[in-house]
C-alpha cells in the first residue's frame, strides 16, 4: 500500500525542517518557531515537480526578506538519499524541488509489484463505515434518481473500501408509514374496478401500470373474496401480496445495475422491536420533549436545528421523522458503525438538521451521520430534455434506462459529476462509440494498451521485467506526465474518500486515458533501444493496471478489445 506522492511530500518536508534546524543553529535565521507552511504540486510541473511557501510563510517570524530566507534555506539543504536532486528560488520566494528519474523508476515499480492493490491504503484505519443508498419507495419501480443515487452510493463504498475503511452497503426499506397505506388504497381501488368498473380511484393515489398489474395478478390467484371483506383486511391482504413482489423486484433490478446491498433494513422491524417507542422513551427521560396541544414535541432548537418538530401526532402516532432517528440510533449505537453516510435527494435537505439535532439529544455525535445531498438529473435525447412524470406512472424506470443505455455507461456517467451539481444524462452520447463519450474513451485507452502489447508479443518480442536504472530511462515529458499521475492515485482514492465524491475517480480515469494518448503518439514503444523499449512496456502495463483498478471500483467493465 505504497503512496509515492506522500512519502515523496513527507521526504520534502524532513529535507526542509532539517535545513531550518541547521539555519537557526548556525544563526542564519533567528530561532523562531516554524510557522505552518504548505508542500504542494504544482500547477505547472516544468517549475519543479514540488514546490514550498515557506520563505513567505516565516517572513514575519523572522523579520526577513521571503527570497532572502529562501536563500539561506536553500543553502543548508542536503538532498542526498532523498527522491530529490535539485531545487530552485522562483518568484519572492518559492522554492521548487525536481524529482530523481529514479523516483519515476519506482513508481513504475511500485504499480507492477502491487497490481490490483496498487491505489489502496490504510487511511481509514479500519473504521466502520454503513453507506445507505437508494432506499426507493417500495411502492413502484425505481426512477432515474434511484440511478443516479444507485451509481453515487456504490461508487462512494467501494471508493472507502479502498481508503481503508470497512464498508457495508444497506438499503432502508420503508415498510411501513403512510406511503405503504397509499399503496394499499391504490391497490384495492384497482383490485375492485376489476369487478366494478364504475369504482373510484382516489385522486392521490399511485397510477402507475404496475399497480393494475399487482391488482390483476392478486385478482387471478384470488378471485372476488376480498370484495366483500373489509378495507382493512382487504388493503392489509393486497400490500401483503405485492410488496414483496415490489421488494423483489428492487434486487433483482438493483443486481442487473451491479449493485449488491450486503442488508436490506426493513422499517417495520423498528415498530416491532421496540425501538421507535425506545427512541421516544430516550428523548423524554433527555428532557429534550415537551407537550403542546396534545402532541409531543422535541426541543430541536436546543440542539442546533431552526425550529420544534412533533415526534408523536395528538392521534398517538409517531410522525415519519421518529422510525428515522430510531434506524440512525440503531446504526451508530446498536449496531456500532462509526460512520454512517446517507446518500438522499437534495429535496431532504431540511431533514438532515432535524436528524443530527436528534443524533445530538441522544448524546451522539452527530459528525458521525454524513449526508450526501444528490441534486436532479435530467434526460436529454437529441438537444431536447425528456420530460416525464412520476405521478401519472410514466416515470423513466432503471429498468428502462438500461434497456437503452449500457450498464458501464450508466454508471460512469451518474459518477461525472459530483452529486451536489445537477447533471443532464446525454443519452445519444451514452451509446456513442467515439473518444466524445467518456466511458467509451476510458475503456478504449484499456483495449489499445491490451492490444499494444499482444501486437508486439505476435511480433517475436519477449517481454522482461526492466531493471531500475533501466525504467529511470523514462525521461520524456510526457512519460514524467503520465508516471506522475499514476502515483496520485492513492491520494486521489483518499480525497475521494474525504470529500464522499467518487466523480473524482472517472475523471481520474479520463485524464489517464489522455495522458496515456499523448505519451504513445510521442513516445515509440517499439523502438531499437531495447532497454527503453522494455521501460516503455513496462509503464503501458503500469497505466492498463491503473486504469483496470479505478474502472473495477466503479463496476464498469475493462475490456481487453473494442
Amino acid at each position: 500500500m505504497t503512496n509515492p506522492i506522500k512519502e515523496a511530500s513527507a521526504a520534502l518536508r524532513e529535507v526542509i525542517l532539517a535545513a531550518a534546524g541547521r539555519a537557526v543553529a548556525e544563526n542564519l535565521l533567528p530561532g523562531e518557531p516554524l510557522p505552518d507552511f504548505t508542500i504542494e504540486i504544482p500547477a505547472d510541473t516544468s517549475h519543479g515537480d514540488f514546490a514550498t511557501n515557506i520563505a513567505m510563510a516565516s517572513a514575519r517570524a523572522f523579520k526577513m526578506a521571503p527570497r532572502k530566507i529562501a536563500e539561506l534555506l536553500t543553502s543548508q539543504m542536503v538532498l542526498d538519499g532523498t527522491p530529490f536532486d535539485r531545487y530552485e528560488i522562483a518568484g519572492p520566494g518559492f522554492i521548487n524541488f525536481f524529482l530523481k528519474p529514479q523516483w519515476f523508476a519506482s513508481v513504475v515499480r511500485t504499480v507492477e509489484q502491487e497490481g490490483e492493490s496498487y491505489g489502496r491504503s490504510d487511511y481509514g484505519q479500519g473504521k466502520k463505515v454503513l453507506v445507505e443508498f437508494v432506499s426507493a419507495n417500495p411502492t413502484g419501480p425505481m426512477h432515474i434518481g434511484n440511478a443516479r443515487g444507485g451509481a453515487i452510493g456504490d461508487g462512494l463504498a467501494s471508493v472507502l473500501s479502498w481508503a481503508g475503511y470497512q464498508v457495508k452497503r444497506e438499503f432502508y426499506v420503508n415498510d411501513a408509514g403512510n406511503q405503504i397505506a397509499k399503496f394499499g388504497v391504490s391497490l384495492e381501488a384497482r383490485y375492485l374496478q376489476i369487478y366494478d368498473p364504475s369504482a373510484e380511484m382516489p385522486e392521490d393515489a399511485y397510477q402507475g401500470a404496475d399497480i393494475v398489474e399487482h391488482a390483476k395478478n392478486f385478482a387471478a390467484i384470488h378471485g372476488d373474496k376480498y370484495v366483500s371483506a373489509t378495507p382493512e383486511e382487504r388493503r392489509e391482504a393486497l400490500v401483503a401480496y405485492a410488496l414483496p413482489l415490489n421488494i423483489e423486484g428492487l434486487k433483482r433490478d438493483l443486481l442487473k445495475y451491479r449493485i449488491e446491498y450486503d442488508n436490506w433494513f426493513l422499517e417495520s422491524t423498528l415498530h416491532k422491536n421496540g425501538a421507535v417507542d425506545k427512541v421516544i422513551a430516550l428523548l423524554k427521560d433527555k428532557g429534550a420533549t415537551y407537550e403542546h396541544e396534545g402532541a409531543l414535541w422535541f426541543k430541536a432548537t436546543d440542539y442546533g436545528a431552526d425550529q420544534d418538530f412533533v415526534l408523536v401526532r395528538q392521534n398517538g402516532i409517531p410522525t415519519y421523522v421518529v422510525p428515522d432517528i430510531a434506524y440512525h440510533y440503531d446504526k451508530l449505537v446498536t449496531r456500532g458503525f462509526d460512520i454512517a453516510i446517507d446518500v438522499l435527494g437534495a429535496d431532504h435537505h431540511g431533514y438532515v438538521p432535524r436528524l443530527k439535532a436528534a443524533l445530538t439529544a441522544l448524546g451522539i455525535d452527530a459528525n458521525r451521520l454524513n449526508v450526501v445531498l444528490m441534486q436532479m438529473v435530467r434526460l436529454v435525447r437529441d438537444g431536447e430534455v425528456i420530460k416525464a412524470s412520476k405521478r401519472s406512472g410514466k416515470a423513466i424506470t432503471l429498468v428502462t434506462l438500461l434497456d437503452e443505455v449500457p450498464i458501464d455507461a450508466a454508471r460512469f456517467f451518474f459518477n461525472l459529476r459530483e452529486a451536489n451539481s445537477h447533471f443532464d444524462f446525454d443519452l445519444d452520447l451514452a451509446v456513442e462509440q467515439s473518444s466524445q463519450n467518456p466511458v467509451y474513451y476510458v475503456q478504449y485507452a484499456h483495449a489499445r494498451i491490451c492490444s499494444i502489447l499482444k501486437s508486439l508479443t505476435s511480433d517475436g518480442i519477449t517481454r522482461r521485467k526492466p531493471s531500475l536504472e533501466e525504467l529511470s530511462l523514462l525521461t520524456a515529458p510526457e512519460e514524467t506526465e503520465l508516471i506522475r499521475h499514476l502515483a496520485n492515485l492513492p491520494g486521489e482514492i483518499i480525497e475521494a474518500a474525504k470529500n464522499y465524491d467518487p466523480a473524482r475517480m472517472t475523471r481520474y480515469s479520463m485524464e489517464l486515458a489522455t495522458k496515456f494518448h499523448k505519451f504513445y503518439n510521442a513516445c515509440r514503444v517499439k523502438c531499437e533501444d531495447e532497454p527503453l523499449m522494455q521501460a516503455r512496456l513496462s509503464l503501458c502495463t503500469g497505466v492498463k493496471t491503473v486504469l483496470h483498478n479505478v474502472l473495477t471500483m466503479l463496476k464498469i467493465d475493462a475490456p481487453e478489445s473494442m
